[in-house]
């Protein structure tokens, strides 16, 4: 069982993190692209950021059942300095992607500043995602 549990923390943390790399390349299509192309640019971000969320439920779920079944305590330097990055990116992934995309499918903004505020936020996540990732699997004693 606690093997099983492993895998599915792993696997939902690739599915949590690895589509964002997807949208790197797409940033730059963005630029041009118009109509039903942007359309479809913008809904494979959505996809993404959803696809992302509920892999994290997934994520959150079970780390918190291997903390139960392992007897890790929640004041385990890395898994309370993981729990403190998490709830950080959950309010940032509140608000850095659905109000950016939202305002770029609406005419009459400026796409370019939008477009510097998506791939801003992009990197910002990935970077918060991969402290996570550090955490969990280099298990730092920091105190």
């Amino acid at each position: 069982m606690y093997s099983w549990l492993i895998f599915i923390h792993a696997v939902s943390a690739m599915v949590s993190i690895g589509p964002f790399f997807v949208l790197i390349p797409m940033l730059r299509r963005l630029k041009t692209a118009d109509g039903d192309l942007l359309h479809s640019y913008l809904d494979s971000f959505r996809f993404v950021v959803r696809l992302s969320k509920h892999a994290g439920h997934v994520l959150v779920a079970s780390g918190l059942l291997l903390m139960w079944l392992g007897s890790w305590p929640w004041t385990t330097p890395w898994i309370f300095g993981t729990f403190v990055v998490l709830f950080a990116s959950l309010l940032f992934m509140a608000r850095a992607f659905s109000p950016t995309i939202r305002k770029l499918r609406e005419p009459g903004h400026d796409r370019q500043a939008l477009l510097r505020k998506l791939s801003r936020s992009l990197y910002l996540y990935l970077l918060v995602l991969f402290v996570m990732l550090w955490l969990m699997i280099m298990k730092p004693m920091i105190w």
